[in-house]
């Protein structure tokens, strides 16, 4: 629509505004009540035939008007509400010099409408109205329905506008909010107490990520958007909680893709006493009593396929499947034989340009299960035992070297959530920040810096600990079956027009 037609529409609906004050309607209402919504009424309804009426049962609906048809002394108007559509019925002769008003009714008005409910010849439960009231003017004409790939970034954009026309959207995020909620209950059921922590933190810690930088003006001091709740919640286990979580947003300033966005939401956990075994467990049985009691079902379809998420879940190890994917017979920590088999086998740039040999060798062993391992678990399944190496806040594995106690839990080639026995042995824990350290010194922006306080309190004695975190987002794409991120965060990081 071009602007100089947007602007004499914009006109008219304000002329027509004008014309309903002044048959002594409120331009603005302070509020409205209603006795029903679209859904309820549908359910109080059901099975009722054509032509069934019921005069004695009032009730007020209220809704966005998404459809107006003007039929001389009647007409049927389709009202949206957060539940549903429903249709209204207005007539001149109900109405009396009050209907003259539904002529300056636009698509896009919120009205309250009172009467009573009937079903229509063709079967369509309707609204009599003995009363209407429009409760604000749309001084914008509504779009025409978004389709195509062309209009996502509109739709992202202009979030409001794709809920408003596109009411199947409204699904993955009511799914992400009762997803939510069950965590919570079942996390308060095992006796986890929820807490939060700081947002802006001078030293971002718990991940590798390149942080957000901000500056507190009053403190005359660089602070931090969190890139992980980890090392605040792991203090929280120190002072003497033992089992506590979180739900906060991260912000970690990376690339965009249908699985990243730069503010995201994690769950992240911490439980005293417990390992990562005792923390798999859980998993798997939250996973699976939340999706049966959202879906109705353990199997979820997904993008054309189906996700089985019934107890217990395939466990693959993390070295011993990265060896077997990519044809790897000798040791896989092994640098320099490491090294000269991606030379041979990926030779030309990768991210950003950069040759695999030229990676460090943490990023080129995680590089190469990037590769080889994580797109072909499709099924829900857990990875366990990763490298020392690209686990830095991991405790060592009993049982053998160079490994940790370490999982992740992989559904369709994406990584769902991290999960430790936590590493509470402050010298180690010191050793392992000051490699990060040296990384960070040679350029590596994504290396964690040193925690002095962190290790302060480790040194406090810290008891043996699982942790877990879960990304809710990731988690949500799963649930409502959508391809991207963006698609169940209702306002993604897009670049300013």
């Amino acid at each position: 629509m071009s602007q100089k037609s947007l602007q004499e529409q914009r006109e008219q609906r304000l002329r027509n505004l004008g014309s309903l004050v002044e048959r002594g309607f409120e331009a603005y209402p302070y509020g409205y009540r209603t006795t029903s919504d679209a859904a309820s009424l549908r359910t109080a309804h059901e099975g009722a035939e054509a032509g069934e009426s019921w005069p004695d049962e009032e009730v007020v609906v209220a809704g966005r008007a998404m459809t107006v048809r003007v039929m001389g002394k009647v007409t049927f108007a389709t009202v949206r509400d957060a539940s549903g559509d429903l249709q209204v019925y207005l007539q001149r002769d109900r109405l009396g010099e009050a209907y003259q008003a539904v002529k300056k009714l636009d698509l896009g008005d919120w009205l309250e409408v009172r009467g009573h409910p009937f079903v229509t010849k063709t079967g369509e439960l309707t609204v009599d109205a003995a009363a209407f009231r429009p409760l604000v003017k749309s001084l914008r004409p509504l779009p025409a329905k978004f389709h195509g790939l062309t209009d996502k970034e509109a739709r992202y954009r202009q979030r409001y506008l794709d809920l408003m026309v596109n009411p199947e959207v409204r699904r993955a995020f009511v799914l992400r909010s009762r997803a939510i909620a069950f965590i919570r209950r079942y996390l308060d059921d095992l006796g986890f107490l929820e807490v939060e922590t700081p947002v802006l933190q001078a030293v971002p810690g718990g991940a590798e990520a390149r942080p957000f930088l901000t500056h507190h003006n009053a403190l005359d001091h660089d602070f931090h958007l969190r890139i992980s709740l980890e090392l605040y919640l792991k203090r929280l286990i120190v002072g003497g909680f033992d089992a506590v979580y979180e739900i906060g947003r991260n912000f970690r300033n990376e690339g965009i893709s249908f699985k990243h966005n730069p503010e995201y939401t994690m769950l992240e956990l911490y439980w005293a006493g417990r390992d990562y075994l005792d923390v798999l467990a859980l998993v798997e049985d939250m996973y699976a009593r939340l999706v049966q009691e959202l879906s109705g079902s353990l199997r979820l379809p997904y993008q054309g396929q189906v996700l089985d998420f019934t107890p217990p879940w395939p466990r693959v190890d993390y070295t011993s499947e990265l060896a077997r994917r990519a044809g790897i017979d000798f040791d896989l920590l092994d640098e320099p034989r490491l090294r000269a088999f991606a030379a041979e086998r990926h030779p030309g740039a990768g991210e950003r340009g950069t040759a695999l040999t030229e990676l460090p060798f943490h990023q080129l062993v995680a590089k190469l299960y990037d590769i080889y391992v994580e797109p072909t678990l499709v099924q829900p399944t857990f990875v366990m035992d990763h490298p020392e190496l690209i686990s830095p806040l991991a405790k060592r594995h009993r049982s053998r070297p160079g490994l940790v106690e370490r999982f992740e839990p992989v559904a369709v080639g994406m990584e769902l959530g991290n999960a430790f026995s936590e590493l509470n042995d402050p010298r180690d824990q010191r050793r392992r920040f000051e490699e990060q350290a040296a990384r960070r010194a040679a350029g590596d922006e994504e290396a964690q810096p040193i925690d002095e306080d962190f290790l302060v309190a480790l040194e406090y004695g810290m008891p043996p600990t699982g942790g877990l975190g879960l990304g809710i987002d990731r988690l949500a794409m799963l649930l409502a079956d959508v391809p991207s991120i963006r698609d169940v965060i209702l306002f993604p990081l897009l670049r300013p027009e």
